[in-house]
């Protein structure tokens, strides 16, 4: 049962758009508009009262915002700047709304887990800021209190609202989130370049917020480094595959590689990291994840992208690439006596020299080349 009254949405849609050259709302981001994206990113978090604050272009906006069935409150002193926007919404928000999210609509790709993590956060410690922060960094949307409604419409100090939320820094909470989309706006055509490059590779997670999931869950570094030469070994056979006509996803390849091990220590490691990264809104890398352990080889004369993370993880031992015949004996030795082990290894490096013939024909090369010292970091 939800405690405590309603969490609300403000969206700032008022502005310009001077500094893009375009209008930054109606811009396409995927199958949608910057400005239907971000209102989604709400809806799917369960926050139904979603309002969009409108000044510029305000009848454009309203017919595109009309398809997803949110309010507007238009705000007629938008060429003030944006705290009149701020301003318009607060003094449109109801009586039992407890707190708000307040977004610019140029920082639309929030996950929807960040969302549900700040409203638990902000339930549990009743604070009357509580700011996602990725890396240690704060970004948007901070969820608001309404106890600083008055405060906000009477607010009329240099610096509009970031100095008046300084002003209640003692009484914020900070939540650590595992997405960088809290920090992308896009100002100008370069950030919105790669606010849409971001998008298109949504549910694979960058090298920053793999990072932020290393510190999260607390990856000793031996097994980050042997992650990172799995990486490097799994995309160098990727991109020479692609070299060779193949059609592999590289960078699906190197990110699950990279989160292979996340949670190594653990009972069923495989499935342990896959359940984590499912949770976080990666499925795809989830599944490679699942499968890095046992495979059932998939025949094919291109293998696919699990099967290059399978492969690859079983050339490197620590952070050193090997061969399969290296490393499977320090295996074999390690596991005599315990015959079921022993076959399941066996089994193990079958799948694996099944991968490797089928790669090794594909690019018309031996991978021992790749194991050079320092070829596979080239």
């Amino acid at each position: 049962m939800r405690r405590g009254g309603k969490i609300a949405a403000l969206l700032l849609a008022a502005g310009y758009s001077s500094r893009m050259g375009e209008f930054k709302p109606l811009l396409p981001l995927g199958e949608r508009t910057v400005i239907e994206t971000a209102v989604h990113s709400f809806l799917r978090a369960g926050v139904e009262d979603v309002r969009v604050v409108l000044g510029h272009r305000a009848e454009q906006l309203a017919t595109v915002t009309g398809n997803t069935g949110i309010k507007t409150v238009l705000n007629e002193n938008y060429p003030q700047g944006m705290y009149s926007s701020v301003k318009a919404g607060v003094k449109s928000l109801g009586p039992g709304v407890e707190a708000f999210f307040l977004l610019p609509v140029d920082n639309p790709l929030i996950k929807r887990r960040t969302l549900e993590e700040l409203i638990r956060t902000r339930r549990e410690t009743r604070a009357d800021i509580t700011y996602p922060c990725f890396e240690v960094e704060r970004g948007h949307p901070p969820l608001i209190s309404t106890r600083l409604t008055e405060a906000i419409l009477s607010w009329d100090r240099q610096g509009g609202l970031r100095s008046l939320l300084e002003e209640y820094d003692s009484k914020a909470v900070d939540v650590e989130v595992i997405d960088q989309g809290t920090l992308m706006d896009m100002d100008t055509p370069e950030d919105y370049r790669l606010l849409t490059e971001y998008y298109n590779r949504k549910d694979i997670p960058t090298v920053r917020e793999c990072r932020a999931i290393f510190k999260k869950f607390a990856v000793p570094e031996g097994v980050v480094a042997h992650c990172r030469a799995v990486a490097v070994l799994s995309e160098k056979m990727a991109r020479l595959l692609n070299g060779a006509g193949c059609n592999v996803d590289t960078a699906l390849v190197e990110t699950s590689a990279l989160l292979h091990d996340l949670a190594r220590g653990r009972s069923d490691h495989a499935g342990a990291g896959a359940d984590i990264l499912r949770e976080l809104g990666f499925p795809r890398v989830a599944e490679i994840v699942a499968s890095h352990m046992d495979i059932i080889p998939s025949g094919g004369r291109i293998p696919v992208e699990a099967e290059l993370v399978y492969l690859a993880d079983k050339m490197v031992k620590g952070d050193m690439p090997v061969t399969l015949e290296v490393r499977f004996a320090e295996t074999r030795g390690r596991l005599a006596g315990d015959q079921a082990a022993l076959k399941a290894a066996e089994k193990r490096l079958e799948n694996a020299e099944n991968i490797k013939s089928r790669v090794e024909a594909a690019l018309g090369m031996t991978l021992e080349k790749l194991l050079v010292k320092g070829s596979i970091y080239e």
